[in-house]
């Protein structure tokens, strides 16, 4: 490029840099032909960073000529991370409701084998998977000690229980409202609590099971699932009731089934 020199009013000899205002236009009306075609594409983050890296080199030497570290503001950059949060989130419910089904699954087939229908049965509740044991498989009426030729049942959900032994489970107890007061038991709540340790104490035999994510409760007669008024109804709040806790506690896609 030629450049013109002037002679200032001193006589001394000065360059010509007028051309720079019109180059200096050209270059802004360039860049903002650039950034508009670029906004009416897709909007890419990483693109729109390296397009500005590989201008601000080729232009100003890799100064700060375009600043601007995305397309996208701050409060819209969190938005879209808090919905990708959120995504990941409701994933979680959906990946733990299969797991509880599959293992669900397993334990019916257990149960249709031994045609324990009557006896036992699985079902998902918003806690995870509810296995409830009528005490009339396990136990003489107004007795703590698992029946011996039933204790077999319960080593088989033990081995069912291996590949869930990260989960917290809770053995609970539960009886009627038949009063009970015999040498061994001063109450129905020291009924099922007993009953709750023995049933786990054999649960536990499986030393494939990991102890410390076991724990027993005892209800008495204050958790019944029917009327306490007819022999129906008395038979089904005796029981066993083994929770398998969901890993998120409570899992927003399992709506509460009935086997």
């Amino acid at each position: 490029m030629i450049r013109r020199h002037k002679k200032n009013h001193n006589g001394e000899d000065h360059i010509d840099e007028t051309w720079l205002i019109p180059y200096a236009d050209l270059l802004t009306l360039l860049l903002a032909l650039f950034i508009m075609l670029f906004a009416s594409s897709s909007i890419d983050a990483v693109k729109f960073k390296q397009l500005a890296d590989s201008l601000n080199s080729s232009i100003n030497g890799g100064t700060g000529m375009m600043d601007y570290p995305s397309p996208i503001p701050k409060e819209q950059n969190q938005s879209l991370n808090k919905e990708d949060a959120k995504n990941e989130n409701n994933k979680k419910p959906e990946l733990e409701d299969q797991k509880l089904t599959e293992l669900q699954t397993k334990i019916n087939n257990y149960i249709n084998e031994k045609k324990l229908n009557n006896e036992i049965k699985a079902e998902l509740n918003e806690d995870g998977l509810l296995i409830t044991i009528l005490n009339g498989a396990l136990f003489d009426e107004g007795k703590a000690d698992i029946k011996i030729d039933k204790q077999y049942i319960i080593r088989e959900i033990s081995n069912l229980l291996v590949s869930e032994s990260e989960r917290k489970i809770i053995i609970a107890g539960h009886t009627d409202n038949t009063p009970i007061q015999n040498s061994s038991f001063d109450s129905n709540w020291d009924l099922s609590g007993i009953r709750s340790v023995n049933f786990l104490s054999i649960l536990l035999e499986n030393n494939k099971l990991n102890p410390d994510r076991f724990s027993v409760q005892g209800f008495g007669e204050y958790k019944p699932i029917e009327t306490n008024s007819t022999v129906e109804g008395r038979a089904k709040n005796r029981r066993v009731e083994l929770l398998i806790v969901a890993n998120n506690y409570v899992l927003t896609n399992i709506r509460r089934r009935t086997v």
